[in-house]
């Protein structure tokens, strides 16, 4: 995934001079993930900008660049570092366009690296995706395999609007296919169904699909047909395709690594119940993290949603 996002930076750069990344050691160092790697080099110091640590500054100079003409790309180096920045997200980027009727677009890409998984320190791992898919203005998305990594960043950075781009940090290092014909990639602001089944219907994100996929695999050996959706984009939800499945298996549960209080999973499972309310057969289960600060690294096994709680879920739903 990694060098999957890295190749599609280079190709929104080299498809248009205006694109430029900026942020806290994505320069000479690459990023603390790499994903910038080479980038500078290859495009020069003025187009690849190492900042200071001030995430409130880059992203109030993103904006003014955006003003002028450009299409910055700003790295949150770990998701518990956007907050100082989220004034200016919230307050300006999210309203400026809007508040403009339309007549200065603010595109604006806002990477953060979310999720948790890789037992670092405080501020290291969070999963604020919430409270950025509340705001009225802001697109949130989140990539979950190399092949929509390189082309959602693309789409994302070709935009008008800002869109906050979530990338699990803990999926960076993980291998699969990227298929070169733009034409074949979904729409950025898209469900997709992952893998069919009949039986009961798994809606996730990020990190957590290849959980899910995992899960679903395991339950193929109890004869259960799960069907795994990953929402791709968060704000604003595609949810057809997880009307359409529940519609067919009469049951969901639906995954998300943060916490369960005033989340995603929460509006997934209160649209479903209000679109489907006639095709469950089981109220709508979720499977979350806790409604607690993000724990120190020794306990993320026991926060973090893994296969024997998804496989729990999908054993109650089915026995209802």
């Amino acid at each position: 995934m990694a060098k999957a996002l890295n190749d599609g930076l280079r190709a929104a750069m080299e498809r248009d001079p205006r694109v430029l990344i900026m942020g806290e050691d994505v320069g000479r160092l690459g990023g603390v993930f790499r994903i910038t790697d080479g980038l500078q080099k290859d495009f020069g110091e003025q187009r690849v900008l190492d900042t200071p640590l001030s995430e409130s500054g880059i992203i109030g100079a993103a904006i003014g660049l955006a003003v002028r003409g450009f299409r910055p790309v700003c790295e949150i180096q770990f998701d518990g570092f956007v907050f100082p920045g989220f004034d200016q997200i919230v307050s300006q980027l999210a309203k400026l366009r809007y508040r403009t009727q339309g007549t200065v677009p603010v595109p604006v890409v806002v990477r953060i690296p979310f999720g948790g998984g890789i037992g670092a320190v405080e501020h290291h791992s969070e999963s604020p995706e919430s409270l950025f898919a509340h705001v009225a203005g802001l697109k949130v998305v989140a990539c979950a395999t190399p092949g929509d990594a390189h082309w959602m960043i693309q789409q994302a950075i070709a935009g008008d609007d800002p869109v906050i781009f979530f990338e699990p940090k803990r999926r960076y290092w993980e291998k699969g296919t990227v298929d070169p014909d733009l034409s074949a990639a979904p729409p950025l602001h898209s469900a997709r169904v992952v893998r069919p089944g009949s039986t009961l219907t798994v809606a996730t994100y990020g990190p957590m699909v290849r959980t899910c996929l995992e899960a679903a695999t395991a339950a193929a050996e109890d004869g259960q047909d799960l069907e795994v959706i990953d929402l791709r984009t968060l704000s604003p939800l595609d949810l057809g395709p997880v009307v359409e499945s529940v519609r067919r298996t009469g049951r969901l549960v639906v995954v998300s690594e943060a916490p369960s209080e005033s989340s995603i999973t929460s509006e997934v499972a209160a649209r479903i119940q209000q679109e489907c309310f006639f095709s469950l057969e089981a109220p709508v289960l979720r499977v979350t993290g806790f409604d607690t600060p993000y724990p120190p690294s020794r306990l993320e096994d026991d926060y973090l949603p893994d296969l024997d709680r998804v496989l729990d879920a999908v054993d109650r739903s089915l026995a209802w």
